[in-house]
């Protein structure tokens, strides 16, 4: 289990913003990779997940699966804090002994919930990431842009993350600011999973 800690920021137009032109920002890349994403999201019909503030999806990133359990956590201020149990995967197929080693163990060990479970909505985007060595501050910056579909419909994903790998959090918050000068930016309380329910609740409704 580790602890999740980020700052996620609405992109505020619908084009592609430039962060390489951010010179102040480029001279503290030590890495930059892109990817192109498929995460597909878990849940019974009526949503037990959501409803016990669990998440749980599956993607595979570089050819390795990995499924991951998140709790709701808090946000305040724009900081998102949550546990998260990130677990890689032989297959495409959930690995239940590793998923009891998460709060997603009373569903697993409950047959008929977990015969319910099945994929909700999904997300697709491409992410470019860039890590971030700001003094002994390292940071994540992840650039997404693309959509989740749920039940026939879909809502773009348009956003910046920047997450603390490890180091001072104030180096997060100042980065945030700096990028909210610079940048069509604005904080942005709600997580893509958010985003999927939203677009299956007129359908369940």
């Amino acid at each position: 289990m580790s602890l999740e800690q980020e700052i996620k920021l609405a992109v505020l137009q619908d084009t592609e913003i430039d962060l390489a032109a951010l010179d102040w920002l480029q001279s503290s890349v030590t890495k930059q990779k892109t990817q192109a994403l498929r995460t597909d999201y878990y849940d019974t019909p009526e949503f037990t997940l959501r409803d016990q503030r669990i998440a749980l999806r599956l993607r595979q990133v570089e050819g390795q699966w990995v499924q991951t359990v998140k709790t709701a956590g808090q946000v305040k201020a724009g900081l998102h804090q949550r546990e998260e149990w990130d677990q890689p995967l032989l297959t495409g197929e959930f690995d239940q002994a590793l998923l009891r080693q998460t709060p997603l163990a009373p569903i697993v060990d409950d047959p008929g919930k977990w015969r319910r479970l099945g994929c909700i909505f999904s997300t697709q985007f491409t992410r470019v990431t860039w890590d971030l060595q700001i003094d002994d501050t390292l940071v994540e910056l992840a650039y997404d842009r693309g959509w989740v579909k749920a039940g026939g419909r879909q809502t773009p994903i348009h956003e910046i993350e920047l997450e603390l790998r490890h180091g001072e959090l104030t180096v997060l918050s100042t980065l945030a600011q700096q990028l909210k000068t610079a940048l069509p930016l604005r904080d942005n309380p709600v997580n893509k999973a958010q985003l999927g329910y939203d677009l299956l609740m007129p359908a369940k409704d």
